[in-house]
């Protein structure tokens, strides 16, 4: 069977709850989706996700670590925009918005509905520090995302056009917002 949603997993693994993507792959290797989500640990590897964007899914669900605003460990389920050319495309690198506009650019197809499992972080070091491992309320995310996934895969593979499940508490979901991808403030 051909896969007909993507799951990505982003984010760096030395940099604390960076690594909360990879980390909620790994679990999803004990909990398999269903039938036809591919599921993919992407790391910090951009232009690989870029190409994938461009491999005819309807949708991609990226999950990673996005600081919002919210209380750690809280879970968010974004809709992302389209790119709208404002954001330079980036062969390396995993900033996700950069990852979508380098597809835009690769790619003569539209890019699939893309959404953002994001999980609000509590330690993100700064400058060249590596600290590996998540923090206790990331952590505790990871079980949530896992759940969260199970819910809203199915829904998307019935319908990629569909409205969103609620993800329910302590989560939270909502309307798309601009530039609504990781590393991006909230509005």
């Amino acid at each position: 069977m051909t896969a007909r949603l993507l799951v990505a997993g982003v984010g760096n693994i030395f940099l604390a709850d960076d690594s909360f993507g990879p980390e909620v792959i790994c679990a999803l290797e004990h909990r398999p989706l269903p039938p036809g989500a591919r599921v993919h640990d992407y790391g910090i590897r951009g232009l690989d996700l870029a190409y994938d964007l461009l491999s005819g899914y309807p949708v991609a669900v990226l999950v990673d670590a996005a600081p919002r605003g919210h209380r750690p460990g809280t879970l968010s389920l974004i809709e992302a925009e389209p790119p709208d050319g404002s954001v330079p495309p980036e062969a390396h690198g995993m900033d996700p918005a950069k990852v979508l506009a380098l597809a835009t650019h690769l790619g003569d197809e539209p890019l699939p509905r893309v959404l953002v499992l994001a999980c609000e972080p509590a330690v993100l070091p700064s400058g060249d520090d590596l600290l590996p491992g998540l923090s206790a309320p990331v952590r505790d995310a990871v079980d949530r995302a896992v759940d969260a996934l199970h819910r809203l895969v199915p829904a998307l593979l019935a319908d990629p056009t569909g409205p969103l499940p609620p993800l329910g508490r302590p989560m939270e979901s909502g309307a798309p917002h601009s530039a609504a991808l990781p590393k991006t403030a909230p509005a």
